[in-house]
């Protein structure tokens, strides 16, 4: 059965497909200049490791995006830089650009964040990579060097989601689900193996992404999985 959405979290939604960014704060994943989020990122290995650190966006604003017109851009700390759009069809990125790199990389597609309708069981494919599968014995350890595109497909899981996070409590927020799955050589005794990759993303209205929680468990004695945490220490 498809949720039905409050009235004033209908107007909400309905001014985010439409790409408006007036007035500022009413969407489910603002793009308009001048707003930033900071988030703590945890992450931990079943090898009983962790690290911990502090990831900040940005909107940058709308600029030209080589051929292909205007696009909203925001920016991470850690040197990458991100197209986005909004229309009738949802919130969906067109380019990326790391520092090092001359110039943006265009998707060959556009890749979703959030799809319309925003309904219970809405769903829609988009590339994702490993953040925490290790090689415990190769270099480089990571999996995302030789897997750097793995299929997911997304789905609106819940809406009027309660969050709490370390900038507060949220009310009214959209809970999105990712899956995907990656063969890789467990060991000699299980062979190749499924790893699932599971996403789990909140969106609440006048904030925008508010929590993420990543599993990608391995229990093999090949490999190292672990577990992500991000959440909203805080936002302008």
């Amino acid at each position: 059965m498809r949720a039905t959405l409050a009235p004033a979290f209908a107007v909400c939604v309905g001014a985010l497909l439409a790409g408006c960014s007036e007035p500022p704060g009413t969407s489910l994943f603002p793009l308009d200049q001048g707003r930033s989020w900071t988030y703590r990122l945890t992450s931990e290995w079943e090898n009983n490791t962790s690290e911990r650190e502090t990831v900040v966006l940005r909107n940058e604003g709308r600029d030209s995006l080589l051929d292909s017109g205007a696009a909203y851009r925001r920016r991470s700390d850690s040197g990458i830089d991100y197209w986005l759009r909004a229309d009738a069809t949802g919130i969906y990125r067109v380019a990326t650009k790391m520092d090092v790199e001359e110039a943006p990389n265009l998707d060959p597609k556009p890749r979703y964040v959030l799809k319309a309708p925003i309904a219970v069981g809405t769903s829609w494919p988009a590339s994702t990579t490993t953040y925490l599968l290790r090689r415990r014995a190769d270099f480089p350890p990571e999996i995302r060097h030789s897997h750097p595109s793995v299929p997911m497909v997304y789905t609106v899981e819940a809406l009027d989601q309660p969050v709490e996070t370390p900038a507060g409590a949220f009310a009214h927020c959209v809970k999105v689900r990712g899956d995907a799955k990656l063969k890789l050589f467990s060991d000699p005794v299980k062979g190749w193996q499924d790893m699932p990759l599971t996403t789990l993303e909140w969106y609440c209205p006048g904030v925008g992404l508010v929590r993420v929680e990543r599993s990608e468990p391995a229990n093999s004695t090949f490999l190292v999985g672990g577990t992500m945490k991000m959440e909203l220490m805080s936002w302008e």
